[in-house]
């Protein structure tokens, strides 16, 4: 197995096929975002990162360009039989995927940052006695929950001073951010033997000192997670397991899942994946009575007849194939405390009303959104929460766009989203839209029969989403005419739009850096001063 780095014909003259399904933009890991130095215009794109070429560089909207800023994406080239290392090979939306080993991708899941810190603040953190070079940079493995974390310090925010990662939160310069190791998600080309890395890892390298990292250290750190490496006779196995799979095995294993996440994370959805007839109860719409059935009065017979529950009768139709089925129980959480009760009794026992019997095929999932969505909701008991294997979804640009693929959405929203990932989901006011994957998918709708109207889009995902949206599809039509203005248009600029031209040109710069410095120029003398502090912060030329 070797590093390599893939070429322009790979890339875009006879692209490799992956490349044809999900194009050549690669999002970044929060690492590549804290490593790589901002230039005023990077991370205004949402987290999308240039990337190193055998001969060059690609740029974020997938372009062979001379960039500044570039990130590691590596790519393994395997030898014979060393397919047998990759972990969970499958194909989705018709391009292949395999995991292979571990390195530091996202910020630490925010209920464990409080410990890390004050562990940290103590010098109590526990080291794991490994160690990742990390192109140069050699940090100790820390464990922290059960999790393998290392602790990054962000040394320039870049012009903008802070840098925004995956899950909303702001690191400032100088800010300690703690990040996990994962497993690491690859295209995979069977029929060449090469991986490629489905993010950019990390930044901050010049080409000659990528190189130099991936010849002699990347698969190195690559390769860090010993605990996972067990002898072949061994008569147990250590699996890496994403949330789809993880709902799999405790299916099949007949363990009751209950599934975390927030509203649109696309819970009911990895249900369906498993069982496409899956029976839905909406718990939110349920009481004790027609959870347990009902109780009916016979006069002629003067007795109390117990009517079983609709449900049941559905789940029982549905079970007599004698295949597995899933009873899904969704916002259980927004349930009542009594039919919670309920809900407890059947989970426990599998019997409804302490009289009928689940067929012995059926098999329970539920489901709730995170509490912090809603004043409604209640805590699960703790008799009710310990009958549940529990399964946190994380929904992410990397995990949903395979979904999207698959499920055709529109090729406006993937190419918004693979470049601009922390739109995927934007915080909920109560007072207009927001964005979440669910939302995105009504978008999707929306254009689809709208003919590509981006009018519709703010009442679904709200205006600054919207007008992000627009920004960024204009700033790319309008990167081949930057010229064109006439003084009188620029006179109309506001202060918003007239730096937008400024990032434009920085971009522009690279290729035609005379006729960029002349428009900013045009722009006025503050515009300059900052185009010119960023283009000599990129190592670029100012006249």
């Amino acid at each position: 197995m070797k590093s390599i780095f893939l070429s322009h014909e790979q890339v875009f003259e006879r692209p490799l096929p992956f490349f044809r399904t999900v194009g050549a933009a690669a999002p970044a890991t929060d690492l590549a975002l804290m490593t790589a130095p901002d230039d005023g215009f990077l991370f205004d794109a949402g987290g999308g990162i240039n990337y190193f070429l055998a001969d060059g560089c690609v740029d974020r909207f997938g372009r062979d360009e001379s960039c500044a800023v570039c990130a590691l994406r590596p790519a393994l080239l395997l030898d014979e039989g060393e397919e047998r290392l990759l972990r969970r090979v499958h194909r989705e939306g018709g391009v292949s995927f395999a995991e292979f080993g571990v390195y530091p991708g996202v910020v630490l899941d925010r209920s464990l940052r409080d410990m890390a810190r004050r562990d940290d603040e103590r010098g109590a953190l526990y080291a794991t006695g490994r160690t990742l070079s990390l192109g140069g940079r050699d940090l100790p493995v820390y464990a922290v929950g059960g999790k393998r974390v290392v602790r990054v310090e962000l040394e320039s925010g870049g012009v903008s001073g802070y840098v925004q990662l995956s899950d909303g939160t702001v690191a400032a310069e100088g800010e300690a951010v703690f990040l996990e190791l994962r497993p690491v998600r690859w295209l995979y080309d069977e029929g060449r033997g090469l991986l490629l890395s489905c993010q950019a890892l990390l930044g901050g390298l010049t080409r000659e000192e990528a190189e130099n990292y991936v010849n002699q250290y990347f698969l190195q750190d690559l390769l860090s997670d010993e605990e996972a490496a067990l002898p072949e006779s061994a008569p147990y196995r250590v699996e890496t397991h994403d949330e789809l799979s993880l709902i799999r095995a405790y299916v099949e294993a007949d363990i009751p899942v209950f599934l975390h996440g927030l509203s649109g994370d696309g819970k009911s959805d990895r249900v369906r994946q498993i069982d496409p007839e899956v029976l839905d109860i909406e718990l939110v719409n349920e009481n004790p009575e027609t959870i347990n059935g009902r109780a009916i009065y016979n006069e002629a017979k003067d007795e109390i007849v117990d009517i079983k529950p609709v449900w049941l009768v559905k789940l029982e139709r549905l079970c007599q194939d004698g295949k597995p089925h899933i009873l899904f129980f969704d916002e259980l959480t927004n349930a009542t405390k009594q039919t919670q009760s309920v809900i407890f009794k059947i989970v426990l026992e599998r019997f409804v009303n302490n009289r009928w019997a689940l067929p012995p095929n059926a098999r329970i999932v539920a489901a709730g959104n995170d509490r912090s969505e809603s004043s409604a909701s209640h805590d699960l008991a703790e008799p009710l929460f310990g009958r549940f294997a529990h399964i946190y979804i994380r929904t992410t640009v990397e995990n949903w766009m395979p979904w999207a693929l698959r499920n055709h959405i529109n090729p406006y929203v993937l190419e918004f989203l693979a470049n601009n990932d922390l739109y995927l989901r934007t915080p909920y006011t109560g007072t207009e839209g927001h964005a979440d994957p669910r939302r995105w998918e009504m978008v999707s709708k929306a254009l689809d029969s709208s003919g590509n109207d981006f009018s519709l889009l703010a009442p679904i995902v709200g205006r600054d989403t919207a007008e992000a949206f627009v920004r960024f599809f204009q700033a790319q039509q309008q990167m081949t005419a930057l010229g064109e203005f006439t003084d009188e248009e620029i006179a109309r600029f506001s202060v918003a739009r007239r730096y937008q031209l400024a990032q434009q040109c920085l971009s522009w710069a690279a290729g035609r850096p005379r006729e960029a410095r002349s428009l900013v120029e045009r722009l006025g003398p503050e515009y300059l001063a900052w185009f010119d502090y960023v283009l000599r912060r990129r190592g670029g030329q100012t006249s």
